[in-house]
């Protein structure tokens, strides 16, 4: 047996110590949140909206770092290869946690040991939406036009890879037929060029669409949730109209470097289940076709495991491949 001397048992007393304090006296100086998108966004816009509630309640502030970039695997890589002690934490999304694994050849990162869910924030369907004056006003009109003339419909997304693309891809894998893929830049240039009627249709994030539906300046077709949302009661789902697993949803949450200590992703946790029952901010997330989030890292962890096999098998059938 082999003897472990008195000064080492003594080391290792004091490190765990310092540890179990480092823990319980979290946070002690300002958290870094980490968005892998530009400012201006949805991911930047929540990301500082739950930080100021958090903040409160932590008594600690909240720093939002913009690391945008290939498609969000830039911030988060950085996100990864931080310290794992509770002061750099990010927002997790859609296509970094459960897309980019597939899509890109390497990652510098893998969402399944490199991070740490704490929280899913809000998930919110797409809505499939065409120019006011498109002669496409069902989606038996668009499987109709497409099988007649394949590969001749078009429709425009915010880049390779995204909720926009997918949910295009998913529903032209689940109808049968083929359309033509027009990426841009941004979400934003590809709604224009479609309400300028350069494109045919495209499948748009609800927090984006709502404002331009409602001035009449797109009409909505379908939405990928399993039902119809309340914001427009009279557009169907997907499911109810022969398409049930036409089901997306864009979603996003805090993350945490792989290795971050349990009771600090759990006090972290709370912190954002807390500032989630904020009315106000509760208000603006359902007035934008959104579902709030909350629930522990844990049912987190479970969505990012599901979604990353689902939309695995769809880029591989749709031979998706990054720009």
């Amino acid at each position: 047996m082999k003897i472990i001397p008195i000064s080492q048992i003594f080391i290792l007393f004091l490190t765990s110590l310092g540890t179990a304090y480092a823990q319980s006296s979290y946070p002690n100086k300002p958290i870094t949140v980490v968005v892998p998108y530009g400012a201006g966004g949805s991911a930047d816009s929540r990301s500082r909206q739950l930080a100021q509630k958090m903040s409160l309640s932590l008594k600690q502030p909240f720093v939002i770092d913009n690391k945008p970039g290939a498609g969000g695997n830039i911030g988060t890589e950085f996100i990864a290869k931080a310290a794992p002690d509770g002061y750099t934490i990010g927002m997790g999304n859609f296509a970094p946690l459960a897309v980019n694994k597939t899509l890109f050849s390497s990652l510098r990162y893998d969402p399944e040991t490199d991070l740490s869910p704490i929280i899913l924030i809000e998930k919110g369907p797409l809505i499939l939406v065409v120019n006011p004056n498109s002669q496409y006003k069902s989606i038996q009109d668009i499987v109709s036009a497409a099988k007649a003339k394949p590969g001749t419909l078009t429709f425009s997304s915010g880049g390779i890879g995204g909720s926009h693309q997918l949910s295009a891809e998913l529903f032209m894998q689940n109808a049968g037929i083929q359309m033509i893929h027009v990426p841009y830049k941004s979400g934003s240039a590809a709604l224009t060029d479609l309400m300028a009627g350069n494109v045919d249709m495209m499948f748009d994030q609800m927090y984006s669409a709502v404002p331009s539906i409602k001035a009449d300046k797109l009409r909505p077709i379908a939405i990928t949730s399993k039902k119809r949302s309340p914001l427009f009661p009279n557009v169907p789902s997907f499911a109810e109209l022969g398409y049930p697993k036409v089901e997306v949803l864009n979603w996003q949450g805090f993350i945490a470097p792989a290795g971050t200590p349990k009771p600090i992703i759990d006090k972290l946790n709370k912190a954002a289940n807390e500032a989630l029952k904020d009315p106000q901010l509760r208000e603006l997330m359902l007035s934008q076709g959104n579902e709030i989030g909350g629930g522990s890292p844990a049912d987190f962890a479970a969505l990012i495991k599901s979604e990353s096999a689902k939309w695995s098998a769809v880029v591989k059938a749709g031979n998706i491949k990054p720009e």
